[in-house]
């Protein structure tokens, strides 16, 4: 009884500071709590502070990392002393605060981008493409492909109008779409593709479109990268026999791209594919390896190995440099590429039980990533702690894919068949 009492009367002295604007600001005055206070605990006192009419959870930094224990343990696990105030940075927590109506497909979301704010873009193993302005309203159907498609992305250059579209799918091919956003009404409009990009010699896995140019990038099961252009070029003869239906139904003639340049390197399925800056491109495969090409020289400049199959890989954090990939394994790994001499991972996340089938950074923060699992379990990150800040579990099978939308909104697919988006999360 008496060590309880004695672990019980421990206090500390400590000031809560924020960059947060009124009303969730503290007057800056030094407390007393209990030095076994937890998070949750934490966010009581900082809300008892505020006086908020509804409580708003917080999250919680000592010199730059976050709290995932009592606070006395995460002191002592540093080295901190307690003898001194402690200056501690709250944040609003990174959780989502609302889950919309599911959008249900005929068959698995095998792709989502949230990278245009209007719109969510989804491919399913039905072979078609869907445009969706809001959950349950799908504005267009994108159709023409013979199998399931697994990656879809917005492909437009800056200050194009209206949307393009390409789709990669398990028929060998990737199709590129004009979708017009005014015409979307009351019905759905089937869209056909302008351009058919046939020169794979098996099933496309990933499709992603070039910053700030009209060029996408493809990586397939024949173990290539292949890289196209979406302008509708007139120097290029119409397929014959192959045929698009416009939204009026009249037949028009489609274009068959051809390939600009082949990336050769990778030795098995080149499963994800992006293109973060303007002439380099990210790979990575069931090799185990992740690569950085120069688009114009054909060459890579970067090999990461992980010593497990890959999924999934994206760019983005601090710089815009560091490297997450996730695959056959529960654990999401990141590189930072700028640290000469190493080819380890900087960080490693272990929470997730099963496959990791997609990663990806949110664009406006250097910290937060997202990792998608075929656990069923959405898993939010900060790279300040080990422990994922919030997990998403709306999907009711194995989640295929994830992405952000409009900066505060998860949006996923999966084995359930619906589109599910999680909103309202906050990032500082």
């Amino acid at each position: 009884m008496n060590g309880e009492g004695e672990d019980a009367s421990k206090v500390i002295h400590v000031k809560f500071l924020t960059k947060l604007d009124y009303p969730f600001k503290v007057p800056v005055t030094s407390v007393v709590i209990p030095s076994s206070v937890t998070r949750l605990g934490l966010s009581s006192i900082v809300n008892s502070l505020l006086t908020l009419e509804k409580p708003e959870p917080f999250d919680f930094l000592i010199d730059g990392e976050l709290i995932r224990m009592s606070l006395e343990q995460f002191l002592n696990a540093k080295g901190i002393s307690a003898e001194r105030t402690l200056e501690i940075e709250y944040i609003r927590a990174v959780a989502p605060r609302k889950e919309e109506k599911p959008s249900l497909h005929d068959d698995w979301v095998s792709a989502v981008d949230g990278s245009f704010p209007r719109f969510v873009l989804t491919g399913c193993y039905d072979g078609l493409g869907r445009i969706w302005s809001s959950p349950g309203s799908c504005t267009h159907i994108l159709e023409g492909h013979t199998g399931a498609i697994s990656s879809i992305a917005f492909a437009n250059s800056e200050g194009a109008e209206g949307v393009t579209v390409a789709t990669a799918s398990r028929d060998r091919t990737l199709r590129l779409f004009k979708v017009d956003p005014a015409e979307s009404g009351d019905s759905t409009t089937r869209v056909g593709a302008y351009k058919i990009l046939c020169g794979h010699k098996a099933s496309v896995a990933s499709v992603a479109a070039q910053k700030y140019g009209s060029k996408v990038c493809s990586g397939s099961w024949d173990c290539t990268i292949n890289v196209w252009d979406t302008n509708e070029s007139t120097s290029e003869l119409s397929v014959p026999g192959k045929k698009r239906k416009g939204n009026n139904q009249a037949e028009e003639p489609q274009l068959e791209g051809e390939v600009e340049t082949t990336l050769v390197g990778h030795t098995q399925c080149v499963s994800s594919v992006v293109w973060p800056e303007h002439d380099v491109i990210y790979s990575c495969s069931w090799d185990h390896s992740v690569r950085r090409w120069d688009v114009e020289t054909g060459k890579d400049s970067l090999n990461l190995y992980s010593g497990k199959a890959l999924n999934t890989v994206d760019v983005g954090g601090e710089g815009s440099a560091l490297v997450a990939a996730g695959g056959s394994d529960p654990i999401l790994r990141v590189w930072d590429p700028r640290k000469p001499g190493t080819s380890a991972p900087v960080f490693q996340f272990a929470s997730h039980s099963s496959w990791i089938s997609a990663c990806k950074w949110h664009t406006s923060s250097w910290f937060h990533l997202l990792s998608a699992s075929y656990d069923g379990k959405i898993m939010l990150w900060d790279l300040r702690t080990a422990w994922p800040l919030s997990i998403i579990e709306t999907h009711k099978d194995k989640v295929l894919c994830a992405d952000w939308w409009k900066g505060d909104s998860v949006v996923s697919g999966g084995a359930d068949s619906n589109l599910r988006i999680s909103s309202g999360i906050s990032i500082s």
